[in-house]
């Protein structure tokens, strides 16, 4: 798919994560101009270099749990575009732990940074454009298991279902401004240094996946694209899965048995 998205401005957060790069990258080809944020400013610059995105692009480093460095990275997108075309609420974590382990704080973190971030980032950023009279959009990046609870990973699978509700929910509400928030449901990629896997992880997820693969870098990009694109005009609060089958269900045959034909 070959889309433009020239003069458009998209802030990308979590933007040093796997996807983050590879969303941003694909942004970047289509000639957008983009606002990088995550915690690292030397690793952003250079992630932004990288990228080869359109001039205006810049970096803000910000812990996007707190707060006031919150309303910062809304400020500085106001002070340099006026207001985004496009969000990519990105930033996330992945943390495993059962539920009679885990306690306050971290289920408190899981749910700040899973769902508390992009509800106050989206209300920040699409007031911005409401003002400025852009239809924008919104990408939540989600995942499967927002509908299918797995032990050990209960408050992601929970922090995730109430993710997808956050997006049907500020669909109803902005679509009179003509802003559109759809979520994008990845694949399995390994190498998160927010949330590490094993390689017997890694190797019996893969094993279970009807595509047989993890995700590539323009998998989950491409949707997302699709998604903020004048082809996608009329979707709105919906979830795209680009997973290679794994949310439906799973190769992994557990007794003995032949190969089909």
């Amino acid at each position: 798919m070959t889309t433009d998205f020239t003069g458009h401005g998209v802030v990308v957060t979590g933007a040093l994560g796997i996807y983050g790069t590879w969303i941003a990258d694909a942004f970047a080809r289509a000639g957008a101009k983009l606002c990088l944020t995550d915690r690292d400013v030397a690793a952003l610059e250079q992630r932004l270099a990288a990228s080869g995105a359109a001039e205006g692009s810049f970096v803000h480093t910000a812990d996007i749990t707190d707060d006031a460095a919150l309303a910062g990275l809304v400020a500085a997108v106001g002070e340099r575009w006026g207001a985004a075309d496009i969000l990519i609420n990105n930033a996330g974590v992945y943390p495993s732990g059962f539920l009679l382990d885990i306690d306050a704080a971290e289920w408190d973190r899981i749910m700040d940074l899973n769902v508390r971030v992009p509800f106050l980032l989206t209300q920040g950023l699409t007031k911005q454009m409401i003002a400025a009279g852009k239809k924008g959009s919104v990408i939540n990046i989600s995942s499967g298991a927002a509908h299918k609870m797995r032990r050990s990973v209960v408050p992601y699978c929970l922090s995730k279902t109430a993710l997808d509700r956050l997006t049907k929910g500020y669909a109803i509400e902005l679509a009179q401004f003509g802003i559109r928030v759809n979520a994008v449901e990845p694949g399995f990629a390994a190498g998160s240094t927010t949330s590490p896997l094993t390689d017997e992880h890694v190797r019996q997820t893969v094993a279970g996946i009807p595509l047989g693969r993890v995700s590539s870098p323009a998998d989950a990009a491409g949707a997302v694209l699709y998604l903020c694109s004048e082809a996608a005009s009329y979707i709105t609060g919906t979830a795209i899965a680009v997973d290679g089958g794994n949310s439906i269900g799973s190769l992994v045959v557990h007794q003995e048995k032949k190969q089909p034909l």
